[in-house]
This record gives structure tokens, C-alpha cells and sequence, in this order.
């Protein structure tokens, strides 16, 4: 499967929910914790050849925990972030990761995100809310991209294809990040935890 993304920077979750709603998009999964971590061997041979792989653990508001394994191909040159991407559930997360273990496979960076998503014809959006801002990501068809992109305001020029680790070397120090993850104050209270 071919993915094609981008990402579109708002200022809050709550401005870009009402931006999203505007368009006619129709929610498809009520917002949850996504804590992704990306794994490489010891030589950073996966990162080299320009490969992801990625253990997804999402914790949904009613308890339950699922877990994805993604494995990315290399980023396409253009103006949206296109690369080959195959996904598939995880019924046991402890067995996979003890799997990468013995495959020398270790995570090199984790990062945490509130994400809530909704669907418009030939495309998915998504509202990330990460301790570095609030993305409005889209996925799908290049055309519905386009479509969707002008109907939240923005134009190509606001098109953002970095990844989360990019973003977060790009604007830690802005939120005062320190170490070497993307993740939540532990003692803050996270913005999904209330009701909305």
C-alpha cells in the first residue's frame, strides 16, 4: 500500500477541530493516546536505507489498549510525503518486542501524540495534539489532499511532509522539550483527558 500525507500546523486542537468540522468531515474515531516507538538496529541500518519500523501502542478512553506493527518505505521526492507503508495488528506486544530484542532491534526514538480522526471522500484526517503543537494530518488520494487542504483555509505552501522525530528536533527548545523523546509531562495533566 502507497501512503500520501501531509501535515498542516494549527494553533490549538479545539481551533483545529472546529476547521476540520467546517469541511463536512465526519468523525470516525474518538481521540486517544498514540505512543509510537521506532526501532533500528545498533547500525542504524533501517534509518540509512530511509526504512521505519514502528510499534504503535494506542490507549483508548474506555481502557482498552491496541497495538499496530507499521513498516515504511523510503520518502518519495514531491510535495506530499508518499512511501510504501504495510500495517498490521499485534495481538501480543510483549511477544513482538521481545521478537525485536532477539533481532537486535531496539527503539531509538519514542514519541507521544492525542490523535482523533475523521473522513472526507478519498481522505482521512487526523488531529494530532503532540507535545510540539497541533498537526492536522491528511492521508489519502493527491486530489481529496487538495481538496480537503483548501477547504481548511490552507494552500500546498502550508504543506508540512517532516516526520515527528523532524518536527521534534525542530521545535523542542520552543516548548522546552529536554531528552531525547517526544513525550508528555508525566505530571501534567494531558489535553485528552478531559472531556470534550
Amino acid at each position: 500500500m502507497v501512503e500520501r500525507e501531509v501535515k498542516l500546523l494549527f494553533p490549538t486542537a479545539e481551533s483545529a477541530r472546529e476547521a476540520v468540522l467546517a469541511t463536512g468531515a465526519l468523525a470516525a474515531h474518538p481521540r486517544r493516546l498514540q505512543d509510537d516507538s521506532l526501532y533500528d538496529t545498533a547500525d542504524e541500518v533501517l534509518r540509512k536505507k530511509g526504512h521505519v519500523v514502528r510499534i504503535r501502542t494506542e490507549r483508548w478512553s474506555d481502557g482498552t489498549t491496541t497495538t499496530a506493527l507499521t513498516v515504511k518505505g523510503p520518502v518519495q521526492p514531491g510535495q506530499m510525503k508518499v512511501r510504501e507503508e504495510h500495517e498490521t495488528r499485534v495481538e501480543k506486544a510483549d511477544a513482538l518486542t521481545h521478537a525485536f530484542d532477539v533481532l537486535g532491534l531496539r527503539p531509538w526514538f519514542r514519541y507521544q501524540k492525542y490523535r482523533e480522526e475523521f473522513s472526507a471522500p478519498g481522505v482521512v484526517i487526523a488531529i494530532d495534539d503532540t507535545p510540539v503543537g497541533t498537526y492536522v494530518e491528511l492521508e489519502g488520494d493527491e486530489d481529496s489532499i487538495h481538496v480537503v487542504t483548501s477547504a481548511l483555509g490552507r494552500s500546498p505552501a502550508d504543506f508540512i511532509v517532516d516526520s515527528y522525530y523532524g518536527l521534534f528536533m525542530k521545535r523542542r527548545d520552543e516548548f522546552g522539550l529536554t531528552g531525547p523523546y517526544m513525550l508528555f509531562s508525566a505530571s501534567a495533566k494531558a489535553p485528552a483527558d478531559k472531556a470534550e
